[in-house]
């Protein structure tokens, strides 16, 4: 059965980081999002918008996912890691029990286009040890077709009449999945997405159309029941954010950088990063 969209969301414009422009798509008390927490897109031609970058910063019980469609980004953590990508690259990072980082842009970038997702953890692994990868655009997996091209990051991609797609990032799936589609103008394209996960589909270009209705840029659509998404380019065809995920149904409570189960939990959280046993 096709999906059909239970809802749609604008990204709002706001700012994050040292003042950096985004906008935003939050979905931490949206069940038909989970385990999708939030999505921000980054893009602008000026460096002054982004320049400042996101300076150190603490994250506890979540999952991040930077994905860049134009300029570079450079990781650093309490932990040791860093890791720059550059245009169709990734970056990938569990936040676990506790890490602080920096997302700063690198010196020769005058125009940044980007994403960054949070995808929540369950209850159970949210007091893990941290983990990293960079995964750069020659490590994606990529599918051209007729009137279309896919890049899978993570998870599996059955898209019909075509070969079955497998992102590499191992470490977000199964729970969730995420690839990126561009699809020239009148072109349908179907993929399978499982009945028991949550569907989304994020425009950053062009227009979709779908059941009569056209959708544009910094459009969040979320589906309903079924096991196969269907989407046309629009006129000006388009490029489009594909997610699914498996939902965890747990209780969010988040403050800031921070997403737990309970208040009581955020609050030991914000008391170990002020002590400094936050990442320990």
């Amino acid at each position: 059965m096709n999906r059909e969209i239970q809802q749609v969301f604008n990204a709002q414009p706001s700012m994050d980081g040292a003042g950096v422009a985004i906008h935003r798509v939050a979905g931490f008390e949206q069940a038909a999002m989970d385990p999708i927490l939030m999505i921000d897109e980054l893009r602008s031609e000026h460096r002054e918008d982004f320049a400042a970058g996101f300076p150190p910063h603490p994250h506890r019980g979540m999952q991040t996912l930077t994905y860049m469609k134009h300029g570079g980004i450079i990781h650093e953590d309490s932990l040791g890691n860093r890791g720059e990508i550059q245009s169709g690259g990734a970056q990938y990072m569990s936040a676990g029990r506790g890490i602080i980082h920096s997302e700063m842009p690198t010196q020769d970038t005058e125009g940044l286009h980007g994403f960054q997702l949070w995808f929540n953890l369950p209850a159970a692994q949210k007091m893990q040890a941290p983990r990293y990868r960079d995964l750069p655009l020659t490590e994606l997996a990529h599918l051209a077709g007729r009137g279309f091209s896919l890049t899978a990051v993570s998870g599996e991609w059955h898209v019909a009449g075509e070969s079955t797609l497998e992102g590499p990032l191992s470490e977000l799936a199964p729970q969730a999945a995420l690839a990126d589609l561009s699809i020239e103008s009148a072109m349908e394209l179907a993929f399978a997405a499982p009945a028991e996960e949550s569907v989304m589909a994020y425009v950053y270009n062009g227009d979709v159309e779908l059941g009569g209705a056209s959708y544009g840029k910094r459009q969040m659509l979320l589906f309903n029941a079924g096991d196969t998404v269907s989407l046309t380019g629009g006129s000006r065809g388009a490029g489009v954010l594909l997610l699914r995920g498996r939902p965890i149904g747990e209780r969010v409570v988040h403050y800031g950088p921070f997403v737990m189960n309970t208040e009581a939990e955020i609050e030991k959280a914000i008391r170990d990063y002020q002590s400094g046993r936050f990442a320990a």
